[in-house]
């Protein structure tokens, strides 16, 4: 980051009130009559109908709108490992993510522990709190560990989003960009620069769109995964090749794309020249792209090329993605989030990049947002998004069995959503979330809420 940014940057996070988020009250609090509603002695009806049955928590508390958003800040992106508390204004974003986008609650939690097991136990007794865990910047191998112990701990869902978010978003590019060059997604030949989170849940989930192992490569700091090292284990076995090029140059030559998901400046044009013909390049390195947007572009005029930037065109940004799988989650109780609602998620939004992009969208940007080679994903801030990725999420959440609440109107629902993110009067936002567009399921409850 430059100095003029930098300056403003800090600016910015310390205006007004220092931080991004606060709490604020959604019930009524004016009189001395509402004020004994909301503590004593009126909880003491809430909390003995939670006492009786668990789930009326979800009814009575802020358990079914509410995400922490967990980290330990040992692999900050950009920064690296920052520790806890420096990774904060991280965590404080991302809530902010969460309520902007999708109408969902967060609060940022900072552990400062990296041992795993200690990490899950203490994650473990925060859990009751929340309708769900957005772990988020830890550390590769610990992170896989992490969310499988927690997933398997909890009945609420759990996501690394620096992996199953990162990987949605760039597989429903990828599907696109397939299309606009004429690829086969089965035979198109992929060189993944970078082996850590980001990378191997994207690997995992080209596998899930179609794409075949064998025309994976994947490269790290120390050059191909390949049968011929013998120094690869952990995680990263999964993705070891038959390729005999040892090095990211060499992996490169003649293949149709290139994912990079490790750190700036580390292609040039003479690496991009050497691809097949109408290449696919996504470098998402941030805030420096493996390849300048720019360059590439000049250097291949018949390429797709995406970046992770806001300010070039094809931002492949995960915030498409996390804030509408936890949305469609919360809304039916899911008790996860299964490969079922992710690759939902990656069909949903892939294919609102072949609609019109709405007027409000296009008033925000010069080019035309128009699906090709230049617009492979809607913007963030399609409402679009919010209605048909969490639709989508949570068909895919009651037909795979997790759900625990079902959704009987779709149309209903999606109105519901968009009312979430009105600016007009609160309260009459929470009147309409309380409509009966939803039921739990006949085995978790039977009655409507």
């Amino acid at each position: 980051m430059d100095d003029i940014l930098n300056k403003k940057a800090l600016e910015y996070h310390s205006m007004w009130k220092a931080g991004k988020t606060e709490v604020i009250p959604t019930k009524p609090y004016g009189t001395a009559q509402d004020l004994s509603m909301a503590y004593t002695p009126g909880v003491a009806a809430p909390a003995a109908e939670i006492n009786e049955e668990r789930w009326k928590a979800y009814r009575y508390t802020n358990k079914g709108n509410l995400i922490a958003v967990i980290s330990n800040g040992s692999s900050v992106l950009g920064l690296g490992n920052i520790g806890a508390l420096a990774s904060k204004p991280v965590m404080e974003g991302k809530a902010m993510l969460f309520k902007i986008y999708a109408d969902i609650d967060a609060f940022d939690i900072e552990l400062s522990d990296e041992e795993p097991d200690k990490f899950i136990a203490t994650v473990q007794a925060l859990a009751p709190t929340f309708g769900g865990i957005n772990l988020e910047d830890i550390k590769a191998p610990e992170c896989f560990y992490i969310e499988e112990k927690l997933r398997g701990l909890l009945d609420i869902p759990v996501l690394h989003d620096d992996q199953h978010g990162t990987a949605i978003t760039i597989a429903a590019a990828f599907i696109n960009a397939c299309e606009v060059t004429g690829k086969e997604i089965g035979n198109t030949s992929i060189v993944i620069c970078g082996a850590g989170a980001a990378a191997i849940s994207t690997a995992r989930m080209l596998l899930h769109i179609g794409v075949n192992k064998e025309q994976i490569t994947m490269v790290d700091s120390k050059g191909v995964l390949n049968r011929s090292r013998n120094n690869i284990e952990g995680i990263k076995s999964e993705f070891v090749s038959d390729n005999k090029a040892t090095t990211l140059k060499q992996a490169i030559k003649g293949s149709d794309a290139f994912i990079g998901l490790s750190r700036g400046n580390l292609i040039d044009e003479e690496d991009i020249r050497s691809m097949a013909a109408k290449p696919i390049i996504f470098a998402l390195a941030n805030p420096v792209p493996e390849i300048d947007y720019n360059r590439a572009k000049a250097t291949r005029p018949d390429a797709v090329v995406a970046t992770g930037r806001s300010d070039i065109p094809n931002q492949i940004n995960n915030v498409l993605a996390f804030p509408y799988l936890f949305r469609g989650a919360l809304d039916t109780l899911a008790t996860n989030i299964n490969e079922e609602m992710e690759i939902a998620a990656v069909h949903a939004i892939a294919g609102l990049a072949h609609e019109p992009a709405p007027e409000y969208m296009q008033e925000k940007y010069e080019h035309k947002l128009s699906f090709g080679s230049d617009y492979l994903l809607p913007k963030p801030g399609d409402k679009r998004l919010l209605t048909e990725v969490s639709s989508a999420v949570a068909k895919a959440a009651m037909k795979s069995g997790i759900a625990r609440r079902n959704i009987l109107s779709f149309k209903e629902y999606a109105d519901t959503l968009l009312a979430r993110i009105d600016n007009g009067n609160f309260f009459a936002r929470e009147s309409i979330r309380h409509r009966s567009h939803t039921r739990m399921h006949p085995h978790t409850r039977k009655k409507e809420f």
